[in-house]
């Protein structure tokens, strides 16, 4: 079984299968790639974690907390931009690593970013609710509590998150082009919104709330590192609409390394501002630290924009990381390791709407009836955990297949991929032993379902078995009986 369960699976067969029912429609360049990219990093990152990294972990040093983070995501991201031009097959890490590594690996990986895209949606939808409810109450309007909150809070369902939600799968139900459109609108507002900040903020920076600069030492600011990777997840979500990208050789990469330069940048600039603008301890009492920042110097019209800009901002992560999450779902059942009732595109819309309903259904039990403490902690492992495994892919598949086209090639291999291998593993090192632990337990319960249902019913194994190939065994799969 050792044998079999590290079976690798070639790059051509994965192309093959790109063809059937039709194939998705190739929409999306370089520039729709890029505000996916920022539509799915720029959100909670700027608008909530911001506040409560810099008041519990790394002080006015929260910019170079930004700057490991970035380092760490920066090393995964070229390694993601080699595979995502060589491979352009939705799936993500999970196809990287079914090429690279074998289906055992495979599986783990896509496992762990079922838990990162599921649990960071559910996340991201709790605290739209927050902020949709709050603007709710400043227009006279009160929900009840037993309509805004899990039964764990005190309440019976948080229906604001059940509702955004269903609109985000009717959305990407309709098509990428259409998906792509609302979210470049609403990524032109956030971005709109950011620059309003820092051009309010500027002018009230006191340098003397940069001191101390590292309260909490080195050891707050790698600890606020591991916590505000959370803010970068999603530049990798571009790389799941490989199979929607009219030039994925070249646009791939560039909207993976450009949507994360980009955020970057805003991250930095937006915590030099407002760690310069209000002391960092007065974070402590506030869930949404840019408009807090200018509501204690004046604007509050600035703090209202920013409150409907961390609206919009969610919504297009939400939007992203839907996506993201049905198109990993999608190619797994289409390998058999999952149900293949959900690895089929609708030949009317062109996406998998199967699989873009289960996330809609899952995602929103979780942000409905869970409290946000238990859905967010679990997003940072897995992630983490599917960049080393991808870092440890370039390399291994450097050596296994030196001569392979490579459109984008990684620079520096293997010291770049071995950065990110290290960066990753020390904030997971970081992480709560609790999280560790929780992310233990999922694994044990996806080897279950691997050795159980994923094995047996692999594309690979029923062609193994006969004399078809992967691609002809999926076809014969697929046909009526």
């Amino acid at each position: 079984m050792t044998k079999h369960i590290f079976r690798t699976k070639s790059i051509s067969e994965f192309i093959s299968e790109t063809k059937q029912d039709g194939g998705m429609n190739r929409v999306l360049g370089t520039f729709g790639l890029t505000m996916l990219g920022i539509g799915a990093i720029v959100g909670t990152g700027i608008f909530v974690l911001t506040g409560v990294a810099a008041a519990n972990y790394s002080g006015p040093a929260l910019i170079i907390s930004f700057i490991i983070a970035a380092l760490a995501c920066g090393c995964a991201a070229l390694c993601y931009a080699e595979f995502a031009a060589m491979v352009p097959v939705a799936g993500s890490a999970y196809t990287y690593g079914y090429v690279a590594l074998g289906e055992f690996w495979a599986w783990v990986i896509g496992w762990d970013l079922i838990l990162e895209y599921a649990f960071a949606v559910s996340a991201v939808a709790i605290g739209w609710s927050g902020y949709f409810n709050n603007i709710l109450t400043n227009l006279g309007i009160v929900l009840p509590k037993a309509l805004t909150l899990a039964p764990y809070d005190g309440g019976i369902v948080n229906l604001p998150a059940v509702l955004i939600l269903c609109v985000i799968a009717f959305i990407n139900i309709h098509g990428v082009r259409q998906s792509a459109t609302v979210n470049n609108i609403i990524v032109g507002i956030k971005l709109a919104v950011v620059a309003l900040f820092l051009a309010l903020g500027f002018s009230h920076v006191d340098a003397a709330n940069w001191v101390p600069f590292m309260p909490y030492g080195w050891s707050g600011v790698f600890a606020g590192a591991s916590i505000i990777f959370f803010a970068y997840i999603g530049f990798d979500a571009v790389s799941t609409a490989a199979e929607e990208v009219k030039n994925p050789q070249k646009d791939l990469p560039r909207g993976i390394i450009l949507s994360l330069i980009i955020c970057t940048i805003l991250y930095i600039a937006v915590s030099a501002i407002l760690t310069g603008m209000v002391p960092y301890l007065q974070f402590k009492t506030t869930a949404a630290p840019v408009a807090y920042a200018l509501q204690l110097v004046g604007y509050h019209w600035g703090a209202a924009a920013v409150s409907v800009g961390a609206i919009c901002g969610l919504t297009s992560v939400l939007l992203v990381m839907c996506l993201g999450q049905s198109r990993i779902l999608f190619v797994m059942s289409r390998d058999g390791l999952l149900p293949r009732f959900f690895g089929h595109i609708n030949k009317t819309t062109k996406t998998p709407v199967r699989s873009s309903l289960l996330v809609a259904v899952v995602s929103s039990i979780l942000a409905g009836l869970v409290p946000i403490g238990i859905v967010a902690e679990m997003v940072n492992i897995g992630t983490l955990a599917a960049f080393i495994i991808v870092s440890a892919s370039v390399i291994i598949l450097r050596k296994k297949a030196p001569d392979r086209v490579r459109p984008f090639r990684c620079p520096c291999v293997p010291l770049v991929p071995i950065l990110s291998i290290l960066f990753c593993g020390i904030l997971v090192i970081m992480l709560p032993t609790v999280t560790q632990i929780r992310f233990v337990v999922w694994l044990a319960i996806g080897l279950v379902i691997y050795f159980g249902y994923g094995y047996k019913h692999s594309i690979i194994t029923k062609a193994q078995k006969g004399t078809l190939t992967a691609a002809q065994a999926a076809a014969a799969d697929d046909s009526p009986s």
